[in-house]
């Protein structure tokens, strides 16, 4: 239905007018006028403000919309800096379980297979929905910074990935990744004074569809046990 892949690509700058629904998105304008090419070190110096330093548990409840039918639930998402992450979800009563663990752009296990796919198309949306942007170095790098705010974009091939990020009283990250020109998904995560996530919203044009993780609980943890990222038995 919706289209994963591996990005280790993709994004150039942007500011914003993002209204998007799961029937009629909106493209976001990202890229402003003052885009220019970045330099590695700046995209890196971009994405640390991002990314976690430590090991923390996200709580959060989600609903998964398409046009003819809804569904949600309950989930959490386990992570370590500075890139690995167990994701499980649930419906009522623990129907349609989801799990899987990712290291940066790369899924170690999913149960079910490509259950995961089903609710986000690839792995840069997904880390965005936590309010973590991925450093991407290969390809075209560009990008704008304000005081206010910083967005940036890598782009190879027929890929790219465009983050904006928005700082001050309100705190947003925005992502968007497209593929041949047209719109893989866009996602809008709200964050607090300290970077974690609130609630986060991601349509995929092709569904059309859309999900949405509201989070109700952060817990920040030394460690995770060794068997966090190991699969379930049979």
């Amino acid at each position: 239905m919706r289209q994963w892949f591996r990005l280790d690509r993709a994004v150039v700058a942007s500011y914003l007018g993002l209204g998007v629904t799961a029937c009629a998105p909106k493209a976001p304008v990202l890229v402003p006028p003052t885009a220019a090419p970045a330099s590695e070190a700046e995209v890196q110096e971009w994405v640390a403000a991002t990314v976690p330093t430590g090991s923390s548990l996200y709580r959060f409840k989600w609903l998964f919309e398409e046009e003819r039918r809804s569904t949600g639930g309950r989930g959490s998402a386990r992570i370590a800096a500075p890139d690995s992450l167990r994701f499980d979800a649930a419906g009522p009563l623990g129907a349609g379980k989801i799990q899987a663990v990712v290291v940066g752009d790369s899924a170690i296990w999913v149960q079910p297979e490509k259950s995961l796919e089903d609710l986000v198309p690839n792995y840069p949306l997904l880390w965005a929905m936590l309010g973590v942007a991925r450093l991407l170095t290969r390809g075209h790098l560009s990008g704008a910074a304000e005081p206010d705010r910083v967005a940036w974009e890598y782009a190879i091939g027929p890929d790219t990935v465009q983050y904006l990020r928005t700082q001050g009283k309100s705190r947003t990250l925005y992502a968007r990744v497209r593929h041949a020109g047209k719109t893989v998904g866009q996602s809008e995560t709200t964050l607090s004074e300290d970077g974690r996530p609130t609630k986060a919203k991601l349509t995929v044009p092709s569904g059309p569809a859309k999900l949405t993780l509201t989070f109700y609980a952060s817990v920040p943890t030394a460690a995770f046990p060794s068997g966090t990222w190991l699969p379930p038995k049979p």
